[in-house]
């Protein structure tokens, strides 16, 4: 396994800078954000850390030699929208956004895109199926054409009251993902898992990397407090960050020693980039520096570097 971070935790930065954080924590790669440049919709969404648009050899010629001179390479590109918006016009612009970013993923020699399913989250899971089989068998199609896989992480996106009741991303669940398999058996088409919505979810984190263990791309190191108190109050019908926390590796409800034990079991031997999203780190970018650098301090622990 290599350990790193995703960039979307510095969006001020330049892709030069955040190359260097990662060579300073003594990472070996990155998680590069390629969103389209403009206002973000969301926090961690808007950021671009390569602009894939007119991306072409001259621009992979240049990534290639940043990486090459701070020592440190790019995990996947990331690009996190929803593909099943039901605004047709927002659908559009991420699916063909998220062409343009496979495409720079294959000049760049990558194999790694990360997404999102999206969805119509004022609808049931069988409802946004046909909008579902419309969209992605194209885009994985189009992804294996490009060599690329295609991780999609299963974060459901909902967490405040313009998501309710379904959230804005599909794939949250073994039991889709499963139908998602099996409606599309590609190689190209896996996961980018992060333990951490299953533990808020209350669902088992461990048991889909013994299932999945050939769908799994890519990870992401990110952990979570479920606050029972708060939980006990609010139920589980309250919107998600009512009742939990999102916190660095080693500071949540993950057992990170068991997590990367099934991991080696399984033979995954992919990226786990750290994932910062802990507002306890996030008053400064110098301390969200440092967030990255503890978090990789502690997982150290359990992925040591070869």
């Amino acid at each position: 396994m290599k350990l790193g971070y995703c960039s979307a935790i510095l969006p001020e930065e330049s892709f030069d800078d955040v190359l260097a954080l990662a060579a300073e924590a003594d990472l070996e790669c990155v998680e590069i954000m390629c969103w389209p440049k403009g206002k973000a919709a969301r926090r961690y969404a808007g950021v671009t850390h390569i602009d894939v648009d007119g991306f072409g050899s001259a621009e992979a010629a240049q990534v290639h030699d940043a990486c090459e001179a701070a020592g440190v390479a790019i995990s996947a590109l990331g690009y996190y929208p929803n593909p099943l918006a039901p605004d047709e016009a927002e659908a559009t612009v991420a699916i063909e956004h998220l062409k343009k970013v496979m495409a720079a993923a294959e000049q760049l020699g990558l194999d790694g895109v990360n997404t999102f399913i999206g969805r119509d989250w004022t609808r049931s899971v069988d409802e946004n199926w046909d909008r579902f089989m419309q969209v992605w068998p194209p885009l994985v199609a189009f992804a294996a054409d490009h060599g690329v896989r295609i991780g999609i992480e299963n974060c459901p996106m909902f967490f405040t009251a313009d998501e309710w009741p379904g959230g804005k991303n599909l794939a949250h669940s073994p039991a889709i993902w499963r139908r998602m398999f099996e409606a599309i058996p590609d190689e190209a088409f896996g996961l980018n898992y992060d333990p951490s919505h299953m533990v808020w979810q209350q669902m088992d984190y461990i048991a889909p990397l013994w299932e999945f263990a050939d769908r799994l791309f890519h990870l992401h190191a990110k952990d979570v407090r479920l606050d029972v108190d708060r939980l006990d109050d609010v139920g589980i019908l309250a919107t998600p960050l009512e009742f939990h926390t999102p916190k660095l590796p080693g500071l949540g409800d993950i057992d990170w020693g068991q997590f990367v034990s099934v991991l080696t079991d399984v033979g995954y031997d992919g990226p786990v980039c750290i994932e910062v999203e802990d507002r306890a780190y996030e008053g400064s970018v110098a301390d969200r520096k440092a967030s990255v650098r503890q978090a990789a301090t502690f997982l150290r622990n359990f992925i040591p570097r070869r």
